[in-house]
């Protein structure tokens, strides 16, 4: 039996989702006996003509992590789905716009002047900054991609077949990706590959959360010792679970951390405004000023409800002025 060919991408991401294949352990080598890892520039050394010049729909499944931030990734993103007979947005990078979604916050011309000009260990009197054509003194042209002025969730520049969100996928949510894949054991296309259910309702300290749950302040980990048996909420601690989607098998939790939404919104297309309404039903005060207090124990709004999923978001979708 001829093997199934696969490749993985890299886009605007950390790395992260690159690693978790390797995290699959001994089951990578039932995978590897299944598929061809035709291009993974992370594992192996393919040139983007390789790609090229594969025929239309050769590759099975591309799985491709990372948002959109520049014109290399949109091309890339572009060929592997003319390539490819499906595309899976692999992490939350790819599938909301993650973390480097939060760029949408500021601009190009900021991040830039931060980067190269600004910086407290910067030095660079010239105020040289990349260039996307560029000239040596010898006469030889240079070339950098387009750095676009808004950061992309994958289906904001193609059409995505299928959506495995995480920072990163664990290994058993890959593997039971890649088996459902294998299997052709897959729901309609445009599906999450994970349930649509909030990761409180899995979520071992749930029973704690008592009836009537009413928050005064919030408390950041920094300053109080969390009790590892009771509900983060019911500490007073912000948790996203109730926003977030299951399946994860909330690892953070179990380490007595409270989640942070990685695996993006669940019933809703914009996380945080989902967050901001579960709150806003428990968070207790008779004052403006009182709860102006309590909001005090979050001092990254948009850091916090949006961590992962700012391009998903009604503040975030609506920033298209450049689209590629």
């Amino acid at each position: 039996m001829s093997k199934v060919k696969a490749a993985i991408y890299w886009c605007s991401s950390c790395g992260g989702c690159d690693e978790s294949i390797v995290d699959l352990g001994e089951r990578i080598l039932a995978i590897r006996e299944a598929v061809d890892f035709v291009f993974w520039p992370c594992a192996m050394d393919p040139k983007y003509s390789d790609v090229e010049a594969m025929a239309d729909g050769e590759i099975v499944v591309s799985l491709i992590n990372g948002s959109i931030r520049t014109s290399e990734q949109e091309y890339m993103a572009k060929l592997l789905r003319r390539k490819s007979q499906l595309v899976v947005a692999f992490g939350s990078c790819a599938c909301f716009g993650g973390i480097p979604a939060l760029a949408n916050l500021t601009s190009k011309k900021g991040i830039f002047d931060r980067s190269y000009l600004t910086t407290p260990t910067t030095v660079n009197p010239e105020g040289i900054v990349p260039l996307e054509h560029s000239k040596t003194a010898e006469g030889y042209s240079m070339e950098l991609p387009s750095f676009y002025e808004t950061v992309y969730k994958l289906d904001d520049v193609i059409e995505v077949d299928y959506f495995l969100p995480g920072c990163s996928p664990n290994g058993d949510m890959v593997a039971n990706a890649m088996g459902a894949i294998l299997a052709g054991k897959l729901p309609p296309k445009g599906s999450m590959l994970l349930p649509d259910i909030a990761l409180c309702q899995s979520c071992d300290r749930n029973s704690t959360k008592p009836e009537s749950l009413t928050i005064t302040e919030f408390k950041r980990l920094i300053h109080v010792q969390a009790d590892p048996t009771q509900c983060f909420l019911n500490q007073g601690i912000l948790c996203m679970g109730p926003a977030t989607r299951d399946g994860c098998g909330f690892p953070c939790v179990k380490g007595n951390m409270p989640c942070t939404g990685c695996m993006g919104p669940v019933g809703s297309k914009d996380q945080g405004a989902r967050m901001l309404s579960a709150l806003g039903g428990i968070m207790e005060g008779e004052t403006e000023e009182q709860i102006a207090k309590a909001l005090d124990g979050i001092p990254d709004p948009a850091g916090t409800f949006y961590r992962y999923s700012m391009s998903s978001s009604f503040m975030g979708s609506h920033r298209k002025e450049n689209k590629p």
